[in-house]
């Protein structure tokens, strides 16, 4: 009898965690995503090769960061988050969107100026950087993720 419940609980757990695994956004940072995933992997590395200049956090994701979410962006799905570096999360973040099939990646790389007066808009005084070509529609969505934070203005 002990065997039956035994076999009933690892199926239990076992159709959990592919539930889990099917909806991909529901608990992985983007750096896990990158080293849980060869495909997803692969597409940051397309992105980040050829890039000068880009801090270690940004190259491997492994600043402070959100869970990943579904966004639906002219049709596609893909995944998408914030990464920060741990030390200056408010002037040095991304915002990272993978396409669903693992494909390719694409950010929106943002600094803020360090020391910006309170009295200053971050958006009139920050740099933009794309990184991985996004075409328009994903532009938007990724500028869309920026302008969600309550501290962007």
């Amino acid at each position: 009898m002990q065997s039956i419940h035994a076999i009933a609980a690892a199926l239990l757990l076992g159709g959990a965690l592919a539930a889990q695994a099917a909806d991909r956004d529901a608990t992985f940072h983007p750096a896990e995503l990158l080293t849980s995933n060869a495909e997803y992997r692969e597409a940051w590395q397309d992105v980040v090769k050829n890039e000068e200049r880009l801090p270690d956090w940004l190259m491997n994701l492994s600043g402070l960061s959100t869970p990943m979410q579904s966004v639906e962006a002219d049709g596609d799905r893909y995944l998408v988050g914030q990464v920060c570096e741990a030390q200056n999360c408010f002037s040095q973040r991304v915002y990272v969107a993978f396409e669903w099939n693992d494909d390719d990646a694409y950010a929106l790389y943002v600094q803020v100026p360090q020391g910006l007066p309170e009295d200053r808009a971050p958006s009139e005084h920050a740099s933009l950087r794309w990184l991985g070509e996004p075409d328009e529609e994903v532009q938007q969505m990724l500028i869309e993720q920026l302008r969600s934070d309550p501290n962007w203005y």
